[in-house]
């Protein structure tokens, strides 16, 4: 698997369900050696492309029309990232120790 280590510039938030974001990646594990965490390219790809399929409901994080992977996260201008739901895409469907959004 791929990965790269990025630095905490992102505000963290928490992955509540009502928490919608923007961007989000898969992670590995944080490195508080150099205040980042490992984003796993090839699963943050892989769960990107699941939620852009995901057609659950009607809330705004049932589906992600708009969800994109730009080679390093999975983007949604509209904000249809849903935490949880990002965070289950990563670790029980592409491999991943968690997942990491901004705010």
């Amino acid at each position: 698997m791929q990965w790269s280590t990025v630095s905490l510039l992102m505000v963290l938030v928490s992955r509540a369900a009502a928490d919608l974001h923007a961007a989000a990646a898969c992670i590995a594990a944080r490195d508080s050696a150099v205040a980042g965490y490992e984003i796993l390219l090839n699963a943050t790809s892989c769960a990107c492309e699941l939620y852009k399929k995901r057609n659950t409901g009607s809330k705004q994080w049932d589906q992600c029309p708009d969800c994109t992977f730009d080679g390093l996260v999975c983007n949604s201008a509209a904000k249809h990232i849903g935490g949880d739901e990002m965070t289950y895409y990563c670790e029980e469907k592409c491999g991943a120790k968690g997942a990491q959004a901004d705010s």
